[in-house]
């Protein structure tokens, strides 16, 4: 079993003034090292979880627990130096209960409703079952990002053994459970509940029906199926399973689980699988409830209906560092998950690496008492937890993302090799090899700029006031042809024009930049953009917006 940490030699917290950094993962690691205090085993290491439901295809929403999870594992590990281990849980043994939107063969499955996932066709062809595709694709995209867990199948587990001991002591309160349960159900179901689900010993379909008799010592439950045939079944060596909020408190139960994140949608389920946790005889485990992320039309993502962005199709227009920032941010806050999102993100991730970097050669640089709040710092950073602790060279890019996009816009390049001309001139050293996360940057700004931003562009022409601006902002521009003028300086010249030709508020004038002359509501700093783009083609492209406006 893989654990997040080194030999226990090594086991020494990382912050040892006990003042944690402010930033929600340490925040939940706290919560997590009273829950291991409360057992009075700090040896072993810390089990967090996350649930898997491979009744449909992986989607971004699972990154995001796994990432997280992760993170509050690195934070735990920072502040105590005591080992922990993630599992990541596939509910494989579930029945079908409908057939997802975003799948082949649809009319196949509909023949396998109720039966177990691990027992259902794999739609797809290419696996045992429907749920070892899913289970597969789930594990290749956590292994793509590098993430340390231990894979676990509930079919396997179930069938194994391992928790057959907790069955049991669910026989022993089932009706505790039963009243836990029952006031949350309807009339019709309150009347036949029970937390076992027996599989049907002709037609392998996981059976939901009353159960006639429940018999802790012997270790079976009694029941009837629709055609009032008897059968009584052991709840033990993959026979039967849990109902799934009595399902998720016994795995809490029988594995000691210490920590579990879920979803905003979860809350009422927490709530009694908890109730149901303390029954069987154990604490539920510490978690963070976070919300959920929407669409474009700001509905919750599904792994059913496969709407809002997968993680293939972020990683074509971003680095995968990108989505890891998008994950960190505000995880208690509701998320837009749209195509539209991907490059604040990433401008986000290239500024926060950037501080991480030169926080990490700070503290290298230093004795450990002298470096103190430059660690708490760093530990704080985003960067820190994408990158797993330790910031790698070339982590980021002298060239922002949007800058890129907005490059490629006005260039409208459609290879990278375009844009690699702007940026070599203007920075003569940059190159591929050099700066590995800006050719990323580049690749990708190529295929956002195709796919988003050239069909949206929207020119306009400029009104008088803003015609004499940009025509003294061209004039102006000229006296620095073929100086090495900074980024700073062209940015203050831009900010003169505006306040000379009394633009109120200011952002107007930028407003006018943007959308005259690159054909958008919103932009870069407009001198980082004429210092790469180059001073006398953005000249250029000022006087081809003044011949539009005089010729229309």
């Amino acid at each position: 079993m893989s654990e997040h940490s080194t030999s226990p030699a090594d086991r020494r917290p990382l912050l040892s003034s006990g003042v944690a950094p402010k930033a929600w993962p340490f925040a939940e690691a706290r919560k997590l090292a009273e829950h291991v205090a409360t057992k009075g085993d700090d040896e072993r290491p810390a089990l967090l979880e996350t649930g898997y439901g491979p009744s449909g295809l992986p989607h971004i929403g699972t990154f995001g627990e796994v990432a997280r999870t992760s993170w509050v594992r690195q934070a735990y590990t920072a502040m105590t130096g005591r080992p922990t281990r993630l599992l990541a849980f596939s509910d494989d043994m579930d029945a079908l209960r409908k057939v997802p939107d975003n799948v082949p063969n649809r009319e196949m499955l509909t023949q396998f409703i109720g039966m177990p996932l691990t027992k259902v066709p794999d739609p797809f062809g290419t696996s045992d079952s429907f749920a070892a595709h899913n289970n597969a694709r789930l594990r290749s995209f956590l292994d793509g990002f590098g993430f340390d867990y231990d894979f676990a199948s509930s079919t396997e587990y179930y069938t194994s053994g391992r928790f057959d001991a907790a069955l049991r002591r669910v026989l022993e309160v089932h009706d505790e459970i039963v009243a836990v349960i029952r006031p949350t159900l309807g009339a019709e179901r309150r009347e036949t509940y029970s937390p076992v689900l027996p599989l049907h010993p002709k037609t392998g379909q996981v059976m939901q029906v009353r159960m006639d008799k429940v018999d802790p010592v012997a270790g079976t439950v009694c029941w009837t199926d629709e055609n009032g045939e008897r059968f009584e079944t052991p709840v033990t060596g993959g026979a039967a399973k849990m109902q799934w909020k009595a399902d998720w408190a016994m795995r809490w139960y029988a594995l000691g689980v210490d920590y579990e994140m879920s979803g905003k949608d979860l809350i009422d389920s927490v709530r009694l699988s908890g109730k149901i946790c303390r029954i069987l005889g154990a604490p539920p485990p510490a978690g963070l409830t976070y919300e959920l992320f929407l669409d474009e039309n700001g509905q919750k993502i599904s792994k059913s209906k496969g709407n809002g962005l997968s993680v293939e199709e972020w990683l074509r227009y971003a680095p995968p560092e990108s989505l890891g920032q998008f994950m960190f941010n505000h995880p208690e806050r509701a998320k837009r998950l749209f195509f539209d999102v991907i490059p604040k993100a990433t401008d986000e991730y290239l500024a926060h690496v950037d501080k991480a970097a030169a926080l990490q050669a700070r503290c290298a640089d230093v004795p450990a008492a002298e470096a103190e709040a430059d660690l708490l710092s760093l530990c704080a950073n985003p960067a820190w937890f994408i990158h797993a602790g330790h910031i790698p060279d070339h982590a980021g890019s002298p060239v922002s993302f949007s800058m890129l996009l907005n490059l490629a816009s006005v260039a409208n390049a459609e290879t990278p090799d375009v844009l690699w001309g702007f940026l070599r001139r203007y920075d003569a050293a940059v190159s591929p090899e050099t700066h590995p996360m800006l050719a990323t940057l580049v690749d990708r700004a190529i295929v956002f700029y195709a796919d988003f931003v050239r069909p949206a562009k929207n020119y306009r022409l400029p009104d008088e006031q803003e015609l004499r601006a940009l025509a003294d902002l061209a004039d102006s521009l000229k006296m620095y042809e073929g100086e090495d003028t900074t980024a700073e300086v062209l940015q203050n010249l831009v900010f003169e024009i505006g306040k000379r030709h009394k633009f109120e508020p200011l952002r107007a004038w930028f407003t006018c930049l943007y959308e005259v002359l690159l054909g958008q509501s919103e932009g870069p700093r407009f001198g980082g953009f004429i210092a790469l783009y180059g001073v006398r083609s953005t000249v250029a492209l000022i006087e081809a917006a003044l011949v539009r406006s005089a010729e229309a």
